[in-house]
């Protein structure tokens, strides 16, 4: 027994000679700087279903100087991402920084906000189908909706809501 604990003592001191260094030159490579910090903040919700912050980070994350087309004549750029949940148009000005988006993704999982309002104000009701759209502007940050279609039974109701619950 005590030729074990000495032994995992031993290996315990050993252990630490392996770790790897990393030099200075190398992480110089690793940092990227985050240029679309505003609008992940402007449409970033905790709540947003996982294909909708991926696209957005995804679009957020773009580097649009690197590319092929890329050139330093023109303002903007204009790049479109795709899934099956949805879609995102972004536009990028030449330094890489978003100016605007439209973004429209179908059947997401709603906020616990929406949830509880539509089942407040229509009890009986069941959403059948749901579309979420996101407008950024620089300038005038972003604009969340929900457009709901209901059913209860044979009648149909179509409502919108923002992000909070709240009725439009």
């Amino acid at each position: 027994m005590k030729k074990f604990i000495v032994g995992l003592f031993v290996l315990g001191l050993t252990s630490p000679l392996f770790s790897q260094v990393v030099k200075t030159e190398e992480l110089s490579e690793v940092v990227v700087m985050a240029v679309n910090y505003k609008y992940l903040n402007q449409v970033d919700n905790t709540e947003a279903a996982i294909p909708v912050k991926m696209l957005e980070r995804k679009a957020a994350a773009y580097d649009v100087t690197v590319q092929d087309y890329y050139q330093d004549d023109f303002d903007f750029y204009t790049v479109s991402f795709y899934i099956p949940d949805g879609k995102l148009v972004a536009v990028y000005d030449s330094e890489g920084k978003i100016i605007r988006t439209i973004e429209k993704f179908n059947n997401v999982n709603l906020p616990d906000a929406v949830k509880k309002s539509v089942l407040k104000r229509y009890p009986n009701w069941s959403i059948v189908k749901d579309v979420y759209r996101v407008s950024y502007a620089e300038t005038k940050g972003a604009k969340k909706t929900y457009k709901l279609k209901l059913k209860n039974g044979d009648k149909i109701l179509r409502i919108k809501m923002n992000e909070d619950g709240e009725f439009l």
